[in-house]
């Protein structure tokens, strides 16, 4: 199933086998000051993730569905064999103070699948560069 056909994508809709090939991928996280690499299976064990749809993609964070109505997408740098994403995103679910609602995502392509995973989520100060270039117009 090609990605931009879907019109939703939700974990419901997943085989169980792709459920579990995503329990055990692990990424690492620093939020809030707790460090460390974690793995799904203590996402789904702890919060209610569901898929985010970025720029036509489907993308899993490890972040609750309550909070996709307080996310706002920054900026995407998609990797040229399309297989990884990183992703400047506010979160101002907590608090919309740019030296805490910024995130940082790396996400990849699960083998076999047409969804990306995060296997970095770190807590990043929301910073605009006015001297970098932030489309290829500008370059």
């Amino acid at each position: 199933m090609a990605i931009s056909n879907i019109k939703s994508m939700k974990l419901t809709q997943l085989s169980q086998t792709t459920i579990s090939k995503i329990k055990t991928v692990r990424w690492d996280r620093i939020i809030e000051k707790h460090e460390g690499p974690e793995d799904w299976d203590s996402v789904f064990r702890y919060s209610s993730p569901e898929f985010l749809e970025i720029e036509g993609r489907w993308v899993l964070l490890p972040v609750e569905s309550s909070s996709h109505a307080n996310i706002t997408i920054l900026r995407t740098i998609w990797s040229n064999d399309g297989n990884s994403v990183t992703i400047f995103l506010k979160d101002t679910t907590y608090d919309d103070d740019p030296l805490f609602s910024g995130f940082l995502a790396v996400c990849d392509r699960l083998v076999g699948e047409d969804f990306y995973l995060a296997v970095v989520y770190h807590e990043w100060f929301v910073i605009d560069n006015a001297l970098t270039a932030k489309t290829k117009t500008e370059l």
